[in-house]
C-alpha cells in the first residue's frame, strides 16, 4: 500500500491575514467556498480585516476576511477561537451591519447584496452533534405549507426561485466537533482547519494550490518569524484564560471551605482542599505544557523552534508529543 503522507501547513487565520488575500492566492478560498457551497465562487476582490465602527460606542464588526464575487455576493468568514455566549447575536449583527453600511441612501432596494456568513468556531457553540450548520430563512404557507416563490418577473430581476434566496445564509463549522475521518472533499477541507494539516490523497478544490502556498517550510524567513511570533502569542493568550479559570476554581473552592466551617466542616473541608489545589495545579501544569507543545506540533512548527517557544529541550518536547499521540 502506498504511504500518505500528511503535510504540516501554517494554520488558515494567519494564512487568510497574511497570504490569501493576495490575487495569486485566490485558488485557495475560492476552493473553500465551491467546496462549503457546492457551487462555483468566482473571488472579484477580497476586502481588508477591518471592524465598520462607526460611533465610539458601536459595537466592533470583526470580520477576518470579506469577499465579493462576480455574481454580486458577499461572503464574510469569520474565524473564533475563544468561546461568546451572545455569538449567535454577533453573526446576525455583522451581517445587519454590513448591510446597512454598504447600502447609501436612496439607493433602491434591489441593490441589497446578498450575504454569505460563514463561521469557523474552535469552541462549543450552541448544542448539537454535527460539525457543519447551515441557516437559511424559508416563507412556508401556514396553512398550506408551501414555500413562497418570487414572481417571474422578480426570478428574471435576482435569477433566484424562493423569497428565502434572497435573505442571508449562515453556515457554522464546528471545527473540533469533526473526528477526523474525511467522507467527502469538505471533510478533507475541515481536517485542514482542525489540524494545519493536509493528506497527499486529498482531492478537494483549493488544497492543491494550498499545498504550495501554505506549508510552512514555504515561508520567508521573515514570515516564519512573524508566524512563530503570532503563534507564541495565541499560547500565551490560552495560557492566560487556563490561568483565569484555575483561579476561578481556587476561589470557589475556598467559598465551599468557608461555607463548610459554618455547618461544622472545617477540618474535613480544609483537608480536601489542600488535595484538591494540589492535585489541580499539578494537572494543570502538565496539560498547560502538552498543549503549547501540541498547538506548535500541529502548526508545522519544528521541534527545534518548538524548543525556543517553550524553553523546553527538545527531548522533552519528543516525549511530551509520543505521550499525547501513543
Amino acid at each position: 500500500m502506498k504511504e500518505v503522507k500528511i503535510r504540516s501547513m501554517i494554520s488558515f487565520d494567519w494564512a487568510m491575514k497574511r497570504l490569501l488575500r493576495q490575487k495569486a492566492n485566490y485558488e485557495v478560498l475560492e476552493g473553500f467556498l465551491n467546496e462549503l457551497l457546492r457551487r462555483k465562487v468566482v473571488i472579484k476582490s477580497i476586502g481588508e480585516s477591518a471592524s465598520n465602527k462607526t460611533k465610539k460606542n458601536d459595537k466592533s464588526n470583526s470580520v477576518d476576511i470579506l469577499v465579493e464575487a462576480d455574481s454580486k455576493e458577499i461572503v464574510i468568514i469569520e474565524l473564533q477561537f475563544y468561546g461568546q455566549d451572545d455569538y449567535f447575536k454577533r453573526m446576525l449583527y455583522g451581517v445587519s451591519k454590513f448591510i446597512a453600511d454598504y447600502m447609501h441612501k436612496g439607493d433602491a432596494y434591489d441593490t441589497v447584496r446578498k450575504v454569505y456568513s460563514i463561521n469557523i468556531v474552535y469552541f462549543d457553540l450552541g448544542v448539537g452533534r454535527d460539525y457543519v450548520y447551515h441557516g437559511i430563512t424559508n416563507f412556508t404557507g401556514l396553512h398550506t405549507h408551501d414555500e413562497l416563490q418570487l414572481a417571474e418577473k422578480q426570478r428574471a430581476l435576482y435569477e433566484k426561485e424562493f423569497a428565502g434566496d434572497l435573505y442571508p445564509e449562515y453556515y457554522i463549522l464546528k471545527v473540533n466537533n469533526f473526528d477526523d475521518v474525511a467522507k467527502d472533499t469538505l471533510d478533507e477541507w475541515i481536517y485542514y482547519l482542525k489540524n494545519n494539516k493536509i493528506r497527499d490523497d486529498f482531492t478537494a478544490q483549493g488544497l492543491e494550490q494550498a499545498r504550495k502556498t501554505l506549508a510552512y517550510d514555504n515561508l520567508s524567513e521573515e514570515e516564519k518569524r512573524e508566524y512563530e511570533r503570532e503563534l507564541k502569542d495565541r499560547i500565551n493568550r490560552d495560557s492566560e484564560i487556563n490561568t483565569a479559570f484555575t483561579d476561578g476554581e481556587i476561589k470557589g473552592l475556598k467559598k465551599g471551605r468557608a461555607e463548610g466551617e459554618a455547618k461544622g466542616l472545617k477540618k474535613g473541608l480544609k483537608k480536601g482542599e489542600a488535595i484538591g489545589i494540589e492535585k489541580g495545579e499539578a494537572i494543570g501544569i502538565e496539560k498547560e505544557r502538552i498543549q503549547v507543545v501540541l498547538n506548535s506540533h500541529r502548526a508545522g512548527i519544528p521541534v527545534p523552534t518548538i524548543a525556543t517557544i517553550t524553553n523546553l529541550s527538545n527531548e522533552q518536547i519528543t516525549e511530551i508529543l509520543k505521550r499525547v499521540e501513543s
